[in-house]
């Protein structure tokens, strides 16, 4: 699995334009299916695909990229859901999961609905089980993908985003190579920092919520 991921970021860095940005949305679609997402680390490739945007053109593209994987990663999470409910959570890979995680997912849903599948997008864990288990319950998918797109597209502008305003003022500065690196680095230090606590406020809201 190393092997795979590694391999994966010495493609993006690699590959050409639409290439590099086809495989950002791909690694985020994996992240946001069940199981695969708790192990790949689809933010990391799009911001590191993020920070080699050539421009405005490339960025819209990378951001639909980034969206349309996420949307169809949850759609996947929703079905599997949907089609095989149970037998999912009491399976081997389920097991896995853990059932504290399932219990408050299945918590948070029942009593937040849409809102749960949106706080979701943002937080560990949860971005996973979350898709599955409203999935398992009456809800239309309508009302689930509407909730998904109004995070995912967030979620996508945020972190393209940044990528991409690191890469800007690295260009601007590169006079002063020294500078424009810890600019550009302390760009994402900073947004990651700020992910971080978020995450911790919404996980924070999500344990009381349940």
């Amino acid at each position: 699995m190393i092997e795979f991921f590694s391999s994966l970021i010495d493609a993006v860095t690699q590959a050409p334009p639409i290439w590099r940005n086809l495989i950002a949305g791909f690694a985020i679609m994996l992240e946001t299916s069940i199981f695969l997402g708790l192990v790949m680390p689809g933010d990391t490739v799009v911001i590191l695909a993020s920070t080699m945007v050539l421009d405005w053109g490339d960025f819209a593209f990378l951001l639909m990229a980034v969206l349309i994987g996420s949307l169809i990663g949850e759609t996947i999470g929703f079905f599997i859901g949907r089609f095989f409910g149970p037998k999912l959570r009491h399976s081997k890979l389920g097991r896995k999961i853990g059932e504290k995680n399932w219990v408050m997912a299945d918590k948070l849903v029942a009593k937040r609905g849409g809102v749960a599948v949106f706080i979701s997008r943002f937080l560990p864990v949860l971005h996973s089980v979350v898709p599955a288990v409203a999935g398992m319950t009456k809800m239309p998918y309508k009302t689930f993908i509407s909730w998904t797109f109004a995070a995912c597209t967030i979620w996508a502008a945020m972190y393209v985003g940044v990528g991409y305003l690191a890469r800007a003022s690295f260009d601007q500065l590169s006079g002063n190579l020294r500078v424009a690196s810890f600019v550009g680095i302390g760009i994402i230090l900073l947004f990651m920092l700020l992910v971080f606590i978020g995450k911790k406020l919404l996980n924070n809201y999500a344990h009381k919520e349940v």
